[in-house]
């Protein structure tokens, strides 16, 4: 790994001589969503139901903030599957009634610009968490569950909303980190580490504002999978090799097996670049470009426990795709080229947002948005014969996602037909997302760096929503207040091609309408106390990948499936809410009914032996939420925010896979808990303490893993975080922190984190 020993010389260089020369600079503070004078949310807060959020202070005291993720860790019933730092691929959001392999069904926002992958559904499609760094985040926002018509119907199980800064007034940042843990698991014990480093500028000069950020993260984190073989009933082949090393254990399903090695073992460097320019066209009329770089240089590593006779690592028949036949503990076993295999990443990916925005507060209040998210590079090298290390060259496969991407445009506008002080707010507009995906699998004589040969497979296809919504909120009498709303969409799907070798398939267009109605009425009992109800119904379109990555066997697609019906969802809440001068209290029913939910299942009813993508017939979930967060609890100083949810989730019908009947759905825990105690020392000392909670989970529909503490399992855990943070003088802070203090060992298909330290010095001017 890098060292940052210069850069961090220079910030605490800085940090001196900001302490010798603005040691009367007042200190900067940032507000919440209901300070005058920070930026909106885009969220409608208008609407009465629940929203919660954490602002850039809060995150900086109490939140150990590697990226942008970090910020949602202790908000009510939400999870990010987050394996690593620097997490790309498999970083999913989960929220009440959804788990981690159902990426589809939330939606990230960055200053109005989609982040959430919606070319598919699943682990493979995290929302861009990259393209915001947390010390840009002035503010997160989330609203649960589909109760605005401004939003398709992803924002089933919840929206986040990330605000990011734009100076009044000529600011910098500096920051720098370091980070790593000790790893131990089937008898290995590692240590793996990484380093961040940061900088930001930022201005305002009459009508112009400007930001530009750079972060560099490198990273290197623990191994993921583990190669495998059920203990075999066989004898050796006549030439097998004799090894030994293996690590017996028992799979999810409780079956014996044998782990063989590591693999997946990430070392990456992303790098992230951003400009965000800001013109005041008139007193009320604001226009906006945001450009935003990300790369990301990923190598995957393995490492086998298998030795031979003369003790020497076992990772194939080298240079070979043939089999190499073993013998562990006189049984017989087939390594493969896949089971050891390596990758190499390259990503380069490019984002643009344009806004032309008036001042929210006018009587006519009207945007237009629009962004790109383009796949400029997005390159997979793996070898097809086995290799003994990233290194080692030989025939292999490049998977090419260039062309890959999506663009989205709004026009929407608020009307108060009586100004500010009516009885009315009217909210309505026009949205169009498309979303493009293109992938080329080739075969090359040299994995590393050999040139493209024969294309083996790809597959195509585009989806595009366009959605009309209108709502209004209704002042309904000094107490009441009411919304009432409704979004139509019209939704495509063309471009459809699947190809494998030389046989290739398309597919016809499909398009269909939706009408997903919305109301929430709020009643404020007391000056302190106030109900909440909410429903709405949600439609969810199955997304590109969904229908057309595939493969093709005799002319037959075995899994995927061009029809696939759209997951139709109707959810409610009903709230009640305590506020007084330094806390809430919240308690939130909810419940949520899903027809034809997408999962990954074998239709056993139609004698099926592969999984393939198919409509589950329905889905019940209903549970309880209860929220708390108090300041200056009992101390002057200490501030408590703590969360408990329970959901009791079901499959209520599925023909097609009759044992999945009455089970659980997979990542949907029963329960979940989040704590955070802040106490702030004086005027330099801040620190922190944070536990999360999760119950017992499922990775399958039928529940047949009850095992979660194994490779490919879904674990329960609870995990406790801890962080001080002293201000060194107004503008230099330093910061130590620590997650999974208790070091446990959990998992959800890959194992999480254990015991991760970190430490980070920065500087505001």
């Amino acid at each position: 790994m890098r060292t940052l020993s210069a850069v961090r010389l220079a910030v605490a260089a800085l940090c001196i001589s900001s302490s010798v020369q603005a040691t009367d600079a007042p200190v900067r503070t940032l507000g919440t969503v209901t300070v005058v004078g920070t930026r909106p949310t885009s969220l409608p807060t208008q609407i009465p139901t629940t929203i919660e959020g954490i602002d850039a202070k809060q995150i900086a005291d109490a939140v150990n903030a590697t990226d942008a993720e970090d910020a949602l860790k202790y908000l009510p019933s939400l999870l990010v599957r987050k394996r690593y730092i620097g997490d790309y691929d498999h970083a999913v959001l989960a929220s009440r009634a959804s788990g981690t392999g159902n990426s589809a069904r939330s939606l990230v926002y960055a200053d109005g610009i989609l982040l959430s992958n919606l070319l598919g559904n699943g682990a493979s499609f995290t929302p861009r968490w990259g393209m915001v760094t947390p010390e840009e985040i002035e503010r997160v926002d989330v609203l649960y569950g589909p109760f605005s018509a401004a939003y398709p119907g992803n924002s089933v199980g919840a929206v986040v909303d990330y605000v990011t800064r734009m100076p009044d007034a000529f600011e910098g940042h500096a920051r720098v980190s370091s980070f790593g843990q000790k790893f131990s698991m089937y008898g290995r014990d590692d240590t793996y580490s990484g380093y961040q480093a940061s900088a930001s500028l930022g201005d305002r000069h009459e009508k112009w504002s400007w930001w530009v950020n750079y972060n560099r993260l490198d990273s290197e984190g623990q191994p993921l999978s583990f190669a495998n073989k059920l203990v075999s009933t066989t004898t050796p082949a006549a030439d097998a090799i004799a090894v030994t090393g293996a690590v017996p254990g028992k799979n999810p399903r409780n079956q014996d097996w044998l782990l063989l090695g590591t693999t997946n073992q990430n070392d990456i460097v992303q790098d992230h670049a951003k400009l965000k320019v800001a013109y005041d066209l008139t007193t009320t009329l604001r226009a906006s470009y945001v450009l935003g770089f990300w790369r990301n240089d990923a190598t995957r590593q393995s490492e086998p426990y298998l030795r031979d006779a003369a003790g020497n690592p076992v990772y194939g028949n080298l240079g070979s795709s043939a089999p190499l036949p073993i013998a562990i503990d006189g049984r017989g076993y087939q390594l493969l080229p896949t089971d050891f295999a390596p990758t190499l990443t390259t990503l380069e990916h490019l984002i643009h947002g344009f806004t032309l925005k008036s001042d929210a507060r006018e009587t006519l209040a009207w945007e237009l948005a629009a962004s790109l998210y383009d796949y400029g590079r997005d390159e997979v090298r793996a070898p097809s014969v086995a290799v003994s290390s990233a290194s080692m060259r030989g025939a292999g496969r490049i998977t090419d996602q260039h062309g890959t991407g999506w663009e989205t445009f709004a026009a929407r506008a608020t009307w108060r037909p009586a100004g500010l002080d009516g009885a009315h707010l009217v909210e309505a507009g026009y949205q169009l997302g498309e979303y493009q995906l293109r992938t080329r699998v080739y075969d090359t004589a040299d994995w590393i760096n050999g040139a493209r040969g024969a294309r083996t497979s790809a597959y195509d296809g585009t989806t595009q929503l366009h959605g009309l919504y209108l709502q209004d909120t209704w002042r309904v009498a000094q107490r009441w207040r009411a919304t009432l709303g409704g979004r139509f969409e019209r939704w495509r799907a063309f471009d459809g091609e699947l190809a494998s070798g030389a046989a290739s398939q398309r597919f016809g267009e499909r398009s269909e309408d939706y009408f997903s109605p919305k109301a929430a009425l709020a009643y404020q009992w007391t000056d302190d106390f106030t109900l909440k109800a909410s429903l709405g119904r949600a439609v969810r379109t199955p997304t590109v990948s969904e229908l057309y990555q595939g493969t093709l066997v005799a002319g037959q697609i075995i899994n995927n499936d061009p029809n696939l019906q759209p997951e139709k969802s109707w959810t409610a809440e009903l709230s009640a809410q305590l506020d007084w001068a330094m806390g809430t209290a919240r308690a939130t029913a909810f419940g949520e009914t899903t027809k034809d939910a997408l999962y990954s299942q074998i239709n056993v009813a139609a004698g099926g032996t592969v999984q393939t993508i198919q409509n589950v017939d329905e889905i019940r979930t209903y549970g309880l939420e209860l929220a708390y967060q108090v300041a200056d609890l009992g101390i002057a100083g200490l501030d408590v925010t703590t969360s408990l949810t329970y959901a009791h989730s079901q499959i209520e019908a599925n023909d097609a896979f009759p044992a999945s009947l009455g089970k659980r759905q997979p990542r949907v825990p029963r329960w979940r808990a989040n704590a955070l105690a802040t106490y702030r020392i004086g005027e330099k000392w801040v620190t922190s303490l944070g536990a999360r909670y999760s119950g017992t989970q499922y990775n399958t529909l039928d529940n047949a893993d009850p095992n979660g503490t194994s490779y490919t399992g879904t674990s329960n855990f609870f995990v406790v975080d801890a962080r001080v943070r002293y201000r060194i003088n107004e503008q230099c802070t330093a910061s130590l922190g620590i997650d999974n203090l208790n070091n446990d060992r959990y998992w959800a298909f890959h194992p999480y984190p254990q015991r991760s330290a970190m430490a980070e010095l920065s500087i505001d001017f």
